[in-house]
């Protein structure tokens, strides 16, 4: 019996996010076919022009605006961000720094705060076991 190896295959939707682009901003004939694992590997390792293009200059999906603002996707909705924006227009909402943009990159920072907590919190209850444990 022998074992045939399939291609591992993904949808564009899925491919374009994992490299970090607007699927609709792709060229075509990326979003009408499936990409391959090692399509996506080649893409990743040696990218062509046009995602260098998007990457550098968008449009660009929510996380990657949410990223480059300093605010979560959440925060982009209540900002009204509901679309893909440029790199040009993300630079321009940092230059205006609307009460909103302020008001989530204040919530962010908080919430990264809190993490930092919960994780040292965490470590100290997981010493306490390993003391105990110990003795």
């Amino acid at each position: 019996m022998t074992s045939h190896q399939t291609t591992q295959t993904m949808k564009p939707a899925t491919a374009a996010k994992k490299l970090g682009v607007y699927l609709e901003a792709t060229p075509a004939e990326f979003q009408e076919g499936v990409v391959s694992r090692s399509e996506l590997n080649a893409l990743q390792a040696d990218p062509p022009e046009w995602l260098v293009e998007l990457r550098r200059n968008g449009p660009h999906p929510r996380p990657v605006v949410a990223a480059k603002l300093g605010v979560s996707i959440s925060g982009l909705a209540r900002g009204g961000v509901t679309e893909a924006l440029t790199t040009e227009q993300i630079e321009a909402l940092k230059q205006e720094l609307p009460e909103w943009l302020e008001k989530e990159r204040a919530t962010q920072a908080e919430v990264r705060k809190e993490t930092v907590r919960i994780k040292e919190k965490n470590k100290e209850k997981e010493k306490g076991k390993d003391a105990k444990g110990d003795a």
